[in-house]
């Protein structure tokens, strides 16, 4: 590429592939014929290959095993960690609350509570703002 930009999308390239090693075993692979974990490891890295400032994922562990789902949040934990700001929406709260400086509670399509995610230490506790 010209001026410059290929080096950028290169260096995109390899971040992606760092934080996501199982796609650069599949690159020769069809998005249609990966896994669902590996569908989701791709379509976060097709975002982060835009340098984005802001990530909204909605419901990332959705039908994935634990041991993927593990790792994708890991990794949405490190990227939060280096400045990515994320925006999760996740049914697995306790999964998210990991992750989370900041929870909101939603029924029908409205915030019920504020939660500092530190503070919530057992399920009880977190069911209690689902009840609240």
């Amino acid at each position: 590429m010209i001026g410059g930009r290929g080096s950028e999308f290169e260096r995109r390239h390899e971040r992606v592939l760092a934080l996501f090693p199982r796609l650069k075993e599949r690159l020769a692979q069809t998005a249609g014929s990966m896994s669902g974990g590996e569908q989701q490891m791709l379509a976060v890295g097709r975002a982060l290959m835009a340098d984005p400032q802001l990530l909204l994922l909605d419901e990332p562990s959705l039908g994935l095993a634990p041991r993927v789902t593990a790792e994708i949040l890991e990794t949405l934990g490190r990227l939060n960690r280096e400045g990515l700001s994320v925006v999760l929406v996740e049914q697995k709260a306790p999964l998210a609350l990991k992750l989370a400086h900041r929870a909101y509670v939603m029924a029908n399509g409205r915030i019920t509570a504020a939660v500092d995610p530190r503070k919530i230490k057992s399920h009880d506790e977190l069911a209690q703002y689902y009840l609240g």
